[in-house]
């Protein structure tokens, strides 16, 4: 089930986004769990001192107390694969939101039509990436690792060293081996010992990517348009 928190420190904003919201998931025909707050702090208490976890998160930025980018921050590394909507009056938040790796920022002079692009992509993401695994197996134990928390590969001698949201996976598999295991066209070599997870870049720039978590990967020259082409592709297909 998805799990959705609306955030706004007025009443009738979270009614009506999530009328939005409702409308999106039944389109969708997706099944969530919407929780609504009118304080910004009890949603960070809830994710950080409850550790209540979130898919999506709807947030207004100009809030009293602690405004949508200060959650954001604070949230990202108990939260790294959240999807954030900022809804806003203002323009000039939308830099520094491109920069917090924001999902879509919603004006909301035109928020019915902008949430409702916004929130159906976002959905279709979460769906996409639900329900994938790579499972690693030792001689001591076996581990599921979901796909959208593996955010590249690298090989490490003779091994693959998978770096994830929660730490660093290594596995006594070549690289290679490790990429045909998991079959998904989510995974492209960015270079001959680097494999990376199309859901977690942000950014292609110059020669390199730039992931969620902030790292950035250099593409080496044979690969760098074939890496533009798959980002593309996948994005055009998806979303």
């Amino acid at each position: 089930m998805i799990r959705i928190a609306v955030c706004d420190d007025d009443t009738d904003s979270i009614i009506n986004n999530q009328t939005i919201l409702k409308n999106c998931l039944s389109l969708q025909k997706a099944v969530a769990e919407i929780q609504t707050y009118n304080n910004g702090r009890m949603l960070l208490s809830d994710i950080l001192e409850d550790h209540s976890y979130f898919d999506l998160l709807l947030l207004d930025i100009e809030m009293p107390g602690i405004s949508g980018m200060e959650i954001v921050q604070a949230i990202k590394p108990e939260l790294p694969n959240v999807k954030v909507i900022f809804i806003t009056s203002h323009v000039k938040y939308a830099i520094d939101s491109f920069e917090l790796a924001i999902f879509r920022y919603v004006p909301k002079n035109d928020l019915e039509k902008r949430l409702t692009y916004a929130v159906t992509d976002a959905l279709k993401l979460i769906m996409l990436e639900d329900d994938k695994n790579y499972t690693v197996l030792t001689a001591n134990r076996m581990e599921k690792v979901g796909f959208r928390d593996i955010l590249y590969i690298l090989r490490d001698g003779k091994n693959a060293a998978l770096h994830t949201c929660h730490g660093i996976i290594k596995v006594r598999k070549s690289l290679l081996t490790v990429y045909e295991e998991l079959g998904a066209e989510e995974f492209i070599f960015i270079e001959r010992g680097c494999i990376i997870n199309l859901i977690q870049i942000t950014q292609i720039k110059n020669s390199s990517v730039c992931l969620k978590d902030g790292t950035v990967l250099p593409i080496s020259r044979s690969h760098l348009q074939s890496v533009k082409m798959a980002v593309n592709t996948y994005w055009g297909k998806h979303i």
